[in-house]
This record gives structure tokens, sequence and C-alpha cells, in this order.
């Protein structure tokens, strides 16, 4: 086995590899959700986006790279999940709180969970959004906003959304400082300050696409 293959099938290498795709993953939601935010600005500021984004020549490009990160990321932690628990066959009898000092939350004791469901979500979503109704906009493209006011006046379709998007939050409150400490880049004098910064990330990001869905499913788009 090549040197650096048998590195990044390491434990260490793992997290190194888990670490650089859930930042890269993190940026990714930040990026996205201010971009879906423009549907407040109404269809033809949203459409103009959308156009410009699938206009891109670059675009598959991106999204065959972020595939090739998200696929990285859910197995190699699927296989540092695995592996975890091969090493330790036996449970605890009676899980315990680990007390003041230790980082270990519900968010973080779920992470595999949380981690699955947005598989499943992510599948549903590109479905719906990325490969759903062709609708054309009269001044080119596709008429994106339709789309989106079309998907989230199913209150099912809605629920769902936003259930996953408290994962998604869920996942990023543990998950940007779990990340950051996987790439050794803790500290005394600025970790407190980047745990805080990415809890705010979390909540930021899961609750902006919450409000977006909301608003599209109670008002159709209407200002």
């Amino acid at each position: 086995m090549p040197t650096r293959v048998r590195t990044f099938s390491s434990s260490v290498g793992m997290k190194l590899l888990i670490g650089v795709t859930g930042v890269a993953l993190a940026f990714y939601l930040i990026i996205h959700v201010a971009g879906n935010l423009v549907v407040f600005f109404g269809p033809a500021v949203f459409n103009r986006y959308a156009h410009a984004l699938e206009g891109n020549p670059l675009i598959l490009v991106i999204e065959i790279g972020l595939l090739l990160i998200f696929l990285v990321h859910v197995y190699k932690t699927v296989t540092m999940y695995l592996g975890n628990r091969a090493a330790r066959p036996v449970r605890y009898a009676v899980k315990k709180s680990a007390g003041p000092p230790s980082r270990k939350t519900i968010a973080s004791s779920t992470m595999i969970v949380s981690g699955l469901w947005l598989l499943t979500f992510v599948l549903i979503h590109v479905k719906a959004f990325r490969y759903g109704t062709e609708y054309e906009w009269p001044a080119g493209g596709r008429d994106l906003y339709r789309l989106e006011m079309e998907n989230f006046a199913n209150p099912v379709m809605v629920g769902f959304y936003v259930v996953s998007m408290v994962v998604v939050g869920s996942h990023l409150w543990h998950g940007i400082t779990s990340s950051l400490q996987s790439l050794g880049l803790e500290s005394p004098r600025w970790t407190p300050l980047a745990r805080a910064a990415g809890k705010i990330v979390a909540v930021l990001v899961a609750g902006g696409f919450i409000v977006i869905a909301l608003w599209a499913h109670l008002t159709g788009g209407r200002s």
C-alpha cells in the first residue's frame, strides 16, 4: 500500500480527512444559506442569482468537487465509527455524564446519527431542488423561485426540512470545533473563541434555512 494511502487509512489520517472535509462543507453551507437568503428580494432577483450560478462554466467542476468531499467525509466518518465500535465490542452498562470540563454533549454523542440523517436529506433535497420540475423563466434560465415556493407549499416537505435543519445545526454545533481539533488548530488563547464562533455559525446556518422554509410556506413568496 502506498505511504500516502496508508497514512490516510490510519486513525490520525482519518481524523485529518474528516476535519478538512468537515471545514470545507461548513464553508459551503455558509455560502449556500447566504445565497438562498436572496429569495427574500423576490423572484426576479433570486432567479437572476440562480441563473448566474447555473451559467457558470465551473459549476459542474464545483458540484463534482463538493460531491467527492461529501462522500469522503461520510465514508471516513462511518469507517472510523465502526472501527471504534469494533475496538470496544462490549458497551458500557451505564452511560454517565463526563462532568462540566468535558465537551461531550448530545450533539457530539449523536454525530453519526445526525450525519446519516443528513445523507438521506441531501438525496431528497437534490432530487427536489436540483432535479425538480423545469419551469422556464421568461428572462432566461429556470424559474427556481417558483420551484422553491411549490416545494415549501407542502407541509410534509417543510416539516422534514425544518427537522433536517435542526439536525444540521446540531451537527455543526460539535462538528466545527471538532474539525479544528482534528486539524491541530487548537490553542488555549483562541480555542474558546473559535468554539463560540462555531456554535454561532451553527445557529445562523440552521436558523437561516428554517426561516426561508417557514416564510415560503406561510406566505407563498408574497411580501
